[in-house]
Parts: structure tokens; C-alpha cells; sequence
């Protein structure tokens, strides 16, 4: 039943699947390393959609900001990073539980969307401000960005959309039903 779903939330995303596994090795990595490398002086989080980079979260000062963005930037796999670590103290559990909360919030919003694909995008809360990153036509876009902005407690919206065009989405979205149809035997199993 697991392989089921799995293999539903891949086809969904209109990443293809090897980029999908690629953004988590880069998340993971490089989420592991910094937090070894700079312990209690960061609250670094990475996400990664579509090989692009986010990073926030909390940093002791101006030097780590930046050697945690030249060592993601380091990584073969990454197409750009963008650094919104913020100079201060870690946040604390109250905080990051706030942003969890409204992280779930705009996703279930955006999921009850109709014409809006929520797959193929992430929503990442810190601080009250949202960051958006996916792969969305302009207009599913702007639905996105109006939707984040709109929720209760939300201070900032900022989005790092990879934008493409209807026939894109089209194409995306029929090569997405034929992996699905490839994939469906093997997930019965």
C-alpha cells in the first residue's frame, strides 16, 4: 500500500523523479554537514525544490551566513541558493511551532485549491515570514503567492517559483501520466 502512494506523490510533482531524489540527497547532505559543522551557533534548514536551494533559519553571525551559502553553492547539484538565515539566536520551540502550524495551513488551503498543482511546490514557514519554491504556470503562481499572503499570521510572502508555460504544464503533466502508467505495476506488488 505504501508503493501506492509513493508512487502517486512522485507523479504528481512535475519533477521528474530522479531530480525529486536528487533535492532530498541535497537537503539531507548538506542540512547534516552544516549542522555538524556549526553545532548550537546555527539553526540552519534546507530545502531543496527542483535543484534550487533555500536556507533559513537562524545564524550566530555574518560569517557563518555566508559559509553556509558558498558550501551549499559547493555542491555539483545545486543550480542557485538562496540565503535567508537570519543573524541572531536560534529560534525557540514555540517559534518553529508557530511555522509548522502555518506551513500546514497554507498547504491544506493550497490543496483545496482547485487548478492549483500543491505537489509542485514547497511551502517553507520561519519566522512568520513563507517561502514558496516550485515549478507553477504565472497564474498558478500568483494563486499561490495571493493564498500564503492571505493566511492569518503570515508577515511576508516570498516566492522562488521556476515559472513555465501552459504548453510546459501540458507536456509535464502528460509525461507525468505516462511514468505513472510505467510505474503502476511494480507499486501493486
Amino acid at each position: 500500500m505504501g508503493g501506492v502512494v509513493a508512487s502517486a506523490s512522485v507523479m504528481a510533482d512535475r519533477r521528474s523523479p530522479a531530480v525529486q531524489a536528487i533535492d532530498k540527497g541535497i537537503g539531507l547532505e548538506a542540512e547534516n554537514a552544516l549542522d555538524k559543522k556549526f553545532g548550537d551557533s546555527a539553526h540552519i534548514n534546507v530545502s531543496s525544490f527542483n535543484q534550487k536551494v533555500l536556507l533559513t533559519g537562524e545564524v550566530k553571525d555574518a560569517g557563518i551566513k555566508e559559509q553556509a551559502s558558498a558550501y551549499v553553492k559547493a555542491n555539483k547539484n545545486v543550480r542557485s541558493v538562496f540565503n535567508e538565515l537570519v543573524i541572531g539566536p536560534n529560534s525557540t520551540y514555540t517559534v518553529r511551532a508557530n511555522d509548522s502550524y502555518l506551513e500546514s495551513k497554507i498547504k491544506t488551503q493550497m490543496i483545496f485549491t482547485d487548478k492549483l498543482p500543491s505537489n509542485s511546490m514547497v511551502i517553507i514557514a520561519e519566522g512568520s515570514s513563507v517561502y514558496l519554491m516550485g515549478i507553477l504556470t504565472q497564474n498558478e503562481a500568483e494563486m499561490a503567492k495571493k493564498i500564503a499572503s492571505n493566511t492569518n499570521g503570515v508577515k511576508d510572502v516570498y516566492a522562488y517559483f521556476d515559472i513555465i508555460s501552459e504548453a510546459e504544464k501540458a507536456r509535464l503533466e502528460k509525461q507525468g501520466k505516462a511514468d505513472e502508467s510505467q510505474l503502476s505495476p511494480a507499486s501493486k506488488q
